[in-house]
């Protein structure tokens, strides 16, 4: 009599902790189940400065604070970031707004929830190691012109900027050159005459080559996205995820735009340098200096709430209807490309 109550009080204790553990996990297999959930996160080249912020929430411990077990992974481009998530290899990708809007395009729900960057912080500039004379739009006709990958954000705004100057965006070749060491070297080698770039790029290759650097276009800041939009506010760096895995996993995106927006605070509140001596050593490219002064720089481009604006997402969308043909006149609902519910505020 007693073996049997014995072996009746441990069957209970036993369904009483499967019923606790179904408690905890989601009915669709999402992250929200145990503590310390695993996300992947690939980002769109780690060492470019609009996504600072990804890797800075890492180095200060807020994805630790929060509870989650955040894995990192350089995918060197915006589009490779989006493949990796519409492959399933990636829960989240750290990349570029537009990719929201050019999902929907294709019948992909793809949404953003938290926002980094409010301008697309890169600069159309000509290569030092080039032979061929560069002055204007027009002389990259039948030229090669390098950008982070094809189909990447600095893709897209190349073929805006061809278009908004009148000429044909499919009469340049375009060369997939990285970011990074691999866009520096290539720029210098004269293998392209121009390339789409970012920061630290920019900097490092007017460095390494002695030379002004030479712009045919420059988004790095509100006032030159006002050079060609109605507004100060091009939504750039961000998190996004599939639509479903949003809806699957609140808790954990609750806290990934936690840790994000405690990240864009500190960088509000603190220096270049202050952030240059947080961020990994090999990201500064052996010049501190340089590395915090262009932080400093950067600092106006991002968002201090990681929240997205109508008027952002409307510049985005003109961007996309005249430089991405698959974008052109489809119906696009911007309402759901992003959402704000989960960094709090208004």
């Amino acid at each position: 009599m007693q073996l049997s109550k014995k072996f009746t009080l441990v069957g209970a204790a036993l369904l009483t902790a499967t019923l606790f553990a179904g408690c905890n996990s989601t009915a669709d297999g999402g992250l929200d189940a145990g503590a310390a959930p695993k996300v992947t996160i690939g980002i769109g080249g780690q060492t470019l400065l609009t996504y600072l912020p990804t890797t800075l929430a890492e180095q200060l411990g807020y994805y630790e604070e929060e509870g989650l077990d955040v894995d990192l992974q350089d995918l060197q481009g915006g589009s490779k970031a989006l493949t990796a998530l519409l492959g399933g290899s990636v829960n989240v990708a750290s990349g570029y707004y537009e990719h929201t809007i050019q999902m929907q395009a294709k019948k992909q729900s793809i949404t953003s929830f938290v926002q980094m960057g409010k301008s697309p912080a890169l600069a159309l500039v000509v290569a030092p190691g080039s032979t061929t004379k560069i002055t204007s739009l027009e002389d990259l006709m039948g030229q090669s012109v390098g950008v982070t990958a094809p189909g990447s954000s600095t893709h897209t705004m190349l073929r805006f900027l061809l278009e908004e100057a009148g000429l044909n965006p499919d009469g340049v070749s375009v060369v997939a050159m990285g970011a990074g060491a691999s866009a520096v070297a290539a720029m210098e080698s004269g293998g392209v005459v121009a390339g789409v770039m970012l920061e630290p790029d920019i900097s490092v290759l007017a460095k390494r080559t002695d030379s002004t650097t030479v712009t045919l276009a420059d988004l790095r800041s509100p006032a030159g996205v006002e050079e060609h939009y109605d507004t100060d506010m091009w939504p750039s760096s961000s998190f996004y995820s599939q639509s479903d895995w949003l809806k699957e996993n609140p808790e954990t995106a609750k806290k990934l735009a936690n840790a994000l927006t405690k990240t864009l605070a500190y960088i509000a509140d603190h220096t270049g340098a202050e952030i240059a001596a947080e961020m990994p050593e090999s990201f500064s490219g052996g010049d501190l200096e340089r590395y915090a002064a262009l932080i400093e720089q950067l600092k106006p481009q991002l968002t201090e709430d990681g929240r997205n604006s109508e008027a952002g997402a409307e510049a985005v969308l003109d961007t996309q209807r005249i430089a991405n043909a698959e974008v052109g006149d489809a119906e696009i609902t911007l309402s759901d490309t992003y959402t704000n519910e989960f960094v709090g505020g208004k």
